[in-house]
């Protein structure tokens, strides 16, 4: 993900990367050496010193996440943090709490929000009257995270780790607070297998959340108004049904999304407006903790 986020942010006109920090130096000097970036650093404090950047952005394992951001949070610099922002809620409000207690800016990197067709269908809804129906299928696979070496403890939050990126979706397009979340099927992590739930908004709006864990299945979501469905399966791509019709109209897609990992070009951009101090859309931590406590909600 590093190595994504550097390809976005060296691609914005007058941006420039002036320092890189990791605690495997050897990685931190591939990624200099392949980007052409100075002052490779052994520490955050130094980081700061010899970089003097506007900007830092976290790229680190879940469970390292907290103890970086805090060293992070010493400093004035504006902070973008990979998701998740903490393996589970409570780690999550210990980061925000840290940020808050130095009047730090720190957002997260939740990048499907900023996907082509995520944009696309946000953009219409706002012109589309009526209660919304959001439906979100979800798919995890914590079995073969850990056959890939994820720890034990993060894949005991495995929702919080990887569901955090649809769940999403219910925060961005329901609008109003969640008045209620409702079990359809309740999630057992003893035998973990379907969860379903539904999500009420105060706006009116519903949300139907389906998951399946280690079996086949889709990431999707579907939001329906009287007047038009919209879909996005997979989350990259967006048509749309009308009224009356009975055939998808695909949406063209965003082509940053197709040079870069989707979401992290425009991601970065408006990173770069708020470290100018420019208000945008960018989910701050507060926002990415709500979608945590949604999915706490959801899973317990």
């Amino acid at each position: 993900m590093a190595r994504e986020h550097i390809r976005a942010f060296q691609d914005i006109p007058g941006v420039e990367i002036t320092g890189i920090c990791s605690r495997t130096r050897s990685r931190a000097a591939a990624l200099a050496s392949e980007f052409n970036l100075p002052n490779i650093c052994d520490s955050i404090p130094k980081l700061f010193e010899k970089a003097a950047a506007d900007l830092v952005v976290i790229s680190v394992p879940e469970l390292s996440a907290n103890p970086v951001c805090r060293a992070c949070f010493e400093f004035p610099w504006v902070t973008l943090i990979e998701k998740p922002a903490g393996y589970n809620v409570a780690d999550a409000i210990e980061i925000e709490s840290a940020a808050r207690a130095k009047n730090r800016r720190a957002y997260v990197a939740l990048n499907r929000r900023h996907y082509g067709s995520t944009r696309a269908l946000v953009g219409d809804l706002s012109s589309l009257s009526g209660p919304r129906l959001i439906k979100i299928q979800d798919q995890e696979s914590p079995s073969a995270a850990l056959l890939a070496g994820q720890p034990k403890l993060v894949v005991e939050n495995w929702m919080h780790s990887n569901s955090i990126h649809i769940i999403d979706y219910f925060t961005l397009l329901g609008r109003g607070p969640i008045v209620s979340v409702t079990p359809v099927i309740r999630w057992d992590p003893q035998h973990p297998s379907y969860v379903a739930s539904r999500i009420n908004f105060e706006s009116g709006d519903i949300g139907l959340y389906e998951a399946i864990w280690d079996g086949p299945g889709p990431w999707a979501v579907s939001v329906n108004t009287f007047e038009k469905r919209w879909e996005l399966r997979p989350l990259e791509k967006a048509a749309f049904q009308l009224t009356g019709k009975r055939v998808l109209e695909p949406v063209k897609d965003d082509p940053w999304d197709s040079k870069f990992k989707p979401g992290l070009r425009r991601q970065a951009e408006l990173a770069v407006l708020a470290a100018n101090g420019v208000e945008t859309e960018l989910p701050t931590l507060s926002d990415a903790l709500a979608t945590m406590r949604l999915t706490q909600e959801i899973y317990s």
